[in-house]
C-alpha cells in the first residue's frame, strides 16, 4: 500500500514537472514565433508592450537567449544604475559582443579594469585644457571644411547626404581630440579612409551580433571564421594595427614635447599599450557615431518644424550677433538649442537600448524578479515614446517640454532621460557632446538651411548606433537676408 502510494506520489511529480517543462518549452516557441513576426518593427513592438504594461516592465524569454527584462519604468532604471550598481554589471554574455572589437576598452569592462579608466578619464574629460582644445577643434574643422563644403552644395545646387557629412565631420573631430590627428573625411575629393570602413564594418557586425536571435550562431560563424564573423575580424585586425601605429608614432613625438590629445594623455598616465589603444578605440567609436546621429535627426526634424528652426537661429544671433566665433562661454548659453537636442533625442536617441546581466538575484522596485544570469535592458527608445513620462504629446517635437520657465532648463531625471546613461557609469563625454553639437547647429543654421529631397519620415535603424536608413539627402540654401 505504501509502495502504492509512493509509486504514484513519485509519478505524479514527475508528469507535474514535465507539464511545466512542456508549458516552458511552449512559451519559449510563442516568444520566438511572435520575435520573428515583430522583428521589422522591433523598437516599435517592444514599445507597445511596455506602454500596455501596468509597470512599464516586461520580461522576454525565448530559445537561444537568456531571460530578458526590458524596462521603460524609471525607478527600475534608477535601481539598475544606481540603487544597486554592483548587481547589474555588463556582464560576459554583453562584454563577449563586443569583446572582439573594443578589447578591454572602457564602455566594455566592468570591476577594477573600469574603475581604474573610468577615474583617468573622468580626470581628462573634466580639464579646462581640454575643453579649450576642443573647441579650438571645432572652430577650424568648421570654418576650414564643414561651412566652405555647405557654401560650394549652395552654390552649385548640390544635393548632400548630411548624415555621411556629419558622420565624416564627427570623425575628423574625434580623431582630432583623442589622437591628435585629423584624417580629413571632410575633404571629398579623397576617398573614405579604411579605417573608417573598418569602423563602419567593425560597428555593423558586432551589431549584428547582438540582434541574432540564436547566439550559438555568431559563435559558430565566429569558429569557424566564415561569413560576418570573419568580415568582423578582418576589420578588427586592421583597426588594431592601424591603432598601435598611431600609438607608436605618439611616442616619439612626445619625446619632443607634451600634447593635448586624449592619447598624449593616457600614455602619459603610464597605461599600457594594449589599454590605451582599447580605450581610444572605444572613444573614436562612441565619439563619432552618437553625435553624428543625434544631429542628423534634429535637421530632419528642424527642417519640418520652421517655427522651431526660426527660434534656434534667433537665439545664435543673440549671443553675439553673428560677428564672432563661438566661444565656450557663448555655447553654454544656448538653452534652447539644447533643448532641442534633448528633444531630438527623446525621440530618436543614438543608442536604442542598454543591456546589464545581473550577478546575483534580485527584484526591481516594481516587483519583477530577477534572477542570476538574466539580461536586465533599459529600452530609451521605448522610454521617450511612454505618455506616463511624457504626456498625451510624446509623439510630437516640443522643444518648450524642457524648460520650467522661459530660457530656464528644467531639471530632467537622468533616469527619464537616460541617452547619456546615469549614475556611476553616466556618459563621461556628455558636455564635449553638448558642445560640439550646439556648436554645429549654431554655426550651419545662423548661415543656411536644408531643404530634403523627401517627404516622407525616415527609417530609423538600431545598430550599435541608430542611423536613418537611406542617410538624410538635402539641398544646401543660404539663408535669406545673409
Amino acid at each position: 500500500m505504501i509502495f502504492t502510494v509512493l509509486l504514484c506520489v513519485t509519478l505524479g511529480f514527475i508528469l507535474f514537472s514535465s507539464h511545466l517543462k512542456f508549458k516552458k518549452f511552449t512559451s519559449n516557441v510563442v516568444c520566438l514565433i511572435s520575435f520573428y513576426k515583430n522583428r521589422h518593427r522591433l523598437l516599435d513592438w517592444y514599445t507597445q508592450l511596455l506602454s500596455e504594461s501596468k509597470t512599464q516592465t516586461i520580461v522576454i524569454q525565448r530559445f537561444g537567449a537568456p531571460r530578458t527584462v526590458v524596462t521603460a519604468n524609471p525607478n527600475n532604471v534608477e535601481y539598475i544604475l544606481k540603487t544597486n550598481f554592483e548587481n547589474f554589471p555588463k556582464g560576459k554574455p554583453f562584454t563577449d559582443l563586443l569583446g572582439d572589437f573594443l578589447g578591454d576598452g572602457i564602455f566594455n569592462v566592468d570591476g577594477e579594469k573600469w574603475s581604474r579608466q573610468r577615474k583617468l578619464a573622468s580626470h581628462e574629460f573634466s580639464a579646462k585644457s581640454l575643453r579649450e582644445f576642443v573647441v579650438k577643434i571645432l572652430e577650424e574643422e568648421v570654418q576650414n571644411m564643414l561651412l566652405p563644403m555647405l557654401e560650394n552644395a549652395a552654390e552649385n545646387n548640390i544635393i548632400l547626404d548630411m548624415q555621411e557629412v556629419l558622420r565624416r565631420f564627427a570623425f575628423d573631430i574625434i580623431c582630432d581630440v583623442s589622437l591628435g590627428t585629423n584624417p580629413s573625411c571632410l575633404d571629398l575629393s579623397r576617398p573614405v579612409p579604411l579605417l573608417v570602413e573598418a569602423f563602419d564594418d567593425a560597428s555593423k557586425f558586432s551589431a549584428m551580433r547582438g540582434v541574432a536571435p540564436v547566439v550559438a550562431v555568431w559563435k559558430c560563424k565566429r569558429a569557424l571564421n566564415i561569413g560576418s564573423e570573419k568580415r568582423l575580424k578582418d576589420s578588427v585586425n586592421f583597426i588594431h594595427s592601424s591603432a598601435n601605429e598611431i600609438i607608436k608614432s605618439k611616442k616619439k613625438k612626445l619625446e619632443k614635447g607634451g600634447a593635448n590629445d586624449l592619447l598624449s594623455r593616457f600614455l602619459g598616465a603610464g597605461l599600457d599599450d594594449e589599454m590605451v589603444r582599447d580605450m581610444v578605440i572605444s572613444f573614436l567609436m562612441a565619439g563619432r557615431d552618437t553625435t553624428s546621429a543625434a544631429l542628423t535627426w534634429l535637421f530632419w526634424l528642424l527642417s519640418r518644424h520652421p517655427d522651431i528652426e526660426k527660434r534656434v537661429v534667433d537665439e545664435t544671433f543673440s549671443i553675439n550677433n553673428g560677428e564672432k566665433s563661438l566661444n565656450f562661454d557663448d555655447l553654454r548659453e544656448m538653452n534652447y538649442i539644447k533643448a532641442c537636442l534633448c528633444e531630438s533625442m527623446r525621440l530618436y536617441p543614438p543608442v536604442v537600448w542598454d543591456s546589464k546581466h545581473a550577478a546575483k538575484d534580485d527584484i526591481l522596485p516594481d516587483g519583477t524578479p530577477v534572477y542570476k544570469g538574466n539580461r536586465v535592458t533599459y529600452f530609451q527608445y521605448g522610454m521617450g515614446r511612454m505618455e506616463e513620462l511624457w504626456g498625451k504629446d510624446k509623439f510630437e517635437f516640443r522643444p518648450d517640454r524642457w524648460f520650467d520657465e522661459p530660457g530656464i532648463l528644467k531639471t530632467v531625471s537622468p533616469f527619464k532621460f537616460p541617452v547619456f546613461q546615469a549614475g556611476p557609469r553616466v556618459c563621461i563625454g556628455k558636455e564635449m557632446a553638448f558642445i560640439q553639437m550646439t556648436y554645429v547647429v549654431a554655426s550651419i543654421l545662423r548661415r543656411f538651411e536644408f531643404v530634403p529631397e523627401n517627404s516622407h519620415r525616415p527609417i530609423y535603424v538600431p545598430l550599435l548606433t541608430a542611423y536613418m536608413a537611406g542617410g538624410f539627402n538635402v539641398r544646401v540654401r543660404r539663408r535669406m537676408g545673409l
